[in-house]
């Protein structure tokens, strides 16, 4: 196991012992929307895409591309200087941003982070799988330009947040649907005859959407509990024998003393093995 992951356990295992105080949700969130929320309002998909799932597919590049830290206070955010070191890949990306913003906001932990932020990513991720499929309709998209405005229109009055929502979350039921592309057929003026034809597209699109964004979500979560498994196991296991301390005070020995607690040196081991106790305590808390 490497260092940096003991660490990750170790601070977050010490950290109730040392923090007073209730966790702020809204500091929380805004510190993990630095690393995760990346252009957020012109991509839905932001969240699932940085930090849920590769499936999400890679976030879309712009010269307009604004991160949440820009302009917000340093306190609770993650600068773009810190950005620049920030794993590519989400899995690994959501676990360094969790790091961070639990040394950033005082009296959270990795319960308050999946207790609140996890549906956030859930919900982009929904928005993902939407997008997916409304991109594959505009590419099928071969009819009259008529047709075609009336669908982009009808469309984009289906998935406003008062009706169906980007993820669909208000649609799922058929009832729901029909009553709101009936509202959007009617504000449509001059689309009255393509809306059977442009109803049963989208409602093709909605199902498999919906269905897709389930899965998509179950093996969000699925992974999620298989990389905090693995991480407890290994942390666990670089415990045995006290080795993670040992490893600690030689490293101490070698990077931070003069006389790399050479024999009769015997104080800079000491020191050394104060410094690393942290190490004790932590796999104390993993036992």
């Amino acid at each position: 196991m490497k260092i940096r992951d003991l660490i990750f356990f170790s601070s977050v295992l010490v950290c109730p012992t040392f923090v007073y105080g209730a966790c702020s949700v809204a500091n929380l969130t805004r510190c993990l929307d630095s690393v995760c929320a990346i252009n957020i309002g012109a991509n839905p998909a932001a969240r699932c895409q940085y930090c849920g799932s590769e499936s999400a597919g890679e976030p879309a590049k712009s010269t307009a591309m604004k991160s949440i830290s820009a302009g917000a206070s340093a306190k609770y955010t993650i600068s773009d200087k810190e950005l620049k070191k920030a794993p590519s890949n989400p899995g690994e990306r959501y676990v360094w941003g969790t790091k961070l913003c639990l040394e950033k906001v005082a009296g959270c932990t990795p319960d308050d982070v999946e207790d609140n932020y996890d549906n956030l990513i859930e919900q982009s991720c929904k928005a993902a799988g939407i997008a997916a499929d409304f991109a594959n309709l505009a590419k099928k998209a071969n009819t009259k330009k008529t047709q075609n405005a009336c669908s982009e229109e009808i469309t984009t009055c289906l998935i406003d947040t008062k009706r169906c929502d980007a993820s669909y979350e208000f649609c799922e039921s058929d009832t729901d649907f029909d009553k709101y592309f009936a509202e959007c057929g009617v504000l449509s003026t001059g689309c009255e005859e393509f809306l059977a034809t442009i109803k049963t597209t989208l409602g093709s699109a909605r199902k498999t959407a919906i269905t897709n964004a389930k899965g998509l979500l179950e093996s969000i979560i699925t992974s999620y509990k298989t990389t905090r498994e693995s991480k407890l196991a290994s942390a666990q296991k670089s415990c045995k024998n006290n080795q993670s301390t040992l490893d600690c005070v030689e490293r101490v020995c070698k990077s931070n003393m003069r006389n790399k607690c050479a024999v009769g040196f015997d104080y800079e081991k000491t020191v050394a093995e104060q410094l690393c106790k942290f190490y004790d305590t932590a796999c104390e808390r993993l036992k």
